[in-house]
């Protein structure tokens, strides 16, 4: 019972760490715990992406698409308090302004949006947009995208080194290091996503877009910063999540 109920603690911790959701006033908060708690960063894409799924359906039984679609990116925000598109913009704004390491990592801990966040983050919420009202089940893309687009951050926890200053981030990761045992369980809880894809053709697509993307965000983090900061872990979900979204657009036509 005891590790049940340290089970659900770390998984209070990381609902409360990347949602806006209520927890138990029970649940105890450590550094120790913190960094085991990655391993459910996938579940709580499970979460916001049945709860965002829900909401989007609906809202497609009284709008129209582009309309239930709208709402329920507001729904996605407002449950994340756009914990993700925040780290993007401070990593656009940190990767386009910054020229030395020293010189990113500074952008990325100001509080201010600059023009190459800005515009990240509207292409970004624009593709989201255009993107889901384009497919035919876009409730069944929510649901998978969520938890799937996790997996890679959590992956560059446990192969990454943690560079911001704690004490100066303005945006912590949940974790700064992960083991293979929490790697391993995050790997599998945001895999399951790849069970509810009934066509083969395309898992293996979501497989190589995944493997790729990871590979890519751990070649570009490394020589730009030397590691991973809290924001980078964000723009990697939310690039993460798109490409998953543009996947299922590009297999419309030909598997879904």
């Amino acid at each position: 019972m005891s590790q049940i109920r340290e089970q659900l603690n770390l998984f209070w911790i990381a609902v409360a760490f990347f949602t806006r959701i209520p927890v138990p006033a029970s649940v105890e908060f450590s550094q120790a715990s913190l960094n085991r708690a990655s391993r459910y960063f996938p579940a709580v894409g499970w979460l916001t992406g049945v709860l965002c799924a829900a909401a989007l359906w609906l809202f497609m039984q009284v709008f129209p698409q582009d309309v239930a679609v709208v709402l329920s990116i507001a729904v996605s925000l407002l449950l994340t308090g756009c914990f993700h598109e925040d780290g993007l913009a401070d990593s656009s704004d940190g990767m386009g302004g910054g020229w030395t390491r020293e010189q990113k990592l500074s952008i990325m801990k100001d509080s201010r949006i600059g023009t190459y966040g800005a515009a990240a983050l509207w292409v970004s919420l624009t593709l989201k947009f255009v993107v889901l009202s384009q497919l035919i089940n876009p409730v069944f893309a929510l649901l998978i995208a969520h938890p799937l687009s996790r997996v890679i951050p959590t992956v560059l926890i446990a192969v990454m080194t943690y560079v911001s200053d704690a004490d100066t981030s303005k945006a912590k990761p949940l974790a700064e290091t992960g083991s293979r045992s929490d790697t391993a369980i995050a790997v599998l809880t945001g895999g399951l996503a790849l069970l509810v894809v009934a066509d083969a053709l395309a898992v293996l697509t979501l497989l190589v877009v995944l493997i790729v993307l990871g590979f890519a965000a751990y070649v570009f983090l490394q020589r730009q910063l030397g590691g991973f900061t809290g924001d980078a872990l964000g723009a990697v979900q939310q690039v993460g999540e798109l490409s998953i979204y543009l996947s299922l657009l590009a297999l419309s036509g030909v598997a879904l």
